[in-house]
């Protein structure tokens, strides 16, 4: 199970990292490939960017390091309400195909959470 857990909390981090990085730091780059960025105000965009980039790191940091491991469920927690505000916004704009990825992350995000608890 711990295997496991670790390949989920690799993938996640490195998915949620990359696209973090991007609505936070690359604005113009996330306003050409991702729809909703163009109707959504910058501030928004780096917001849900740098909450994503900081959960990526708290999903591998304090667990493999020993020191507040706690955080890495929290960390999960907070990405699963990040995937569940997403699905609403997307549901919202009727973008089907970005809610089944924010299902699957949200699946993701608790079971890390649950097994890392």
């Amino acid at each position: 199970m711990n295997i496991a857990l670790w390949i989920v909390q690799i993938i996640l981090a490195l998915m949620f990292v990359m696209a973090g990085f991007t609505k936070a730091f690359q604005y113009e780059k996330a306003k050409s490939s991702l729809p909703w960025v163009k109707d959504s105000s910058k501030g928004l965009v780096t917001f849900i960017g740098v909450a994503e980039l900081l959960g990526g790191i708290g999903l591998i940091v304090p667990y493999a390091i020993g020191i507040a491991p706690i955080l890495t469920p929290i960390a999960a927690l907070g990405l699963g309400l990040v995937m569940i505000l997403a699905a609403v916004f997307h549901a919202k704009r009727k973008e089907n195909q970005a809610i089944g990825m924010n299902i699957i992350l949200l699946a993701l995000a608790l079971f890390v959470a649950i097994g890392r608890w």
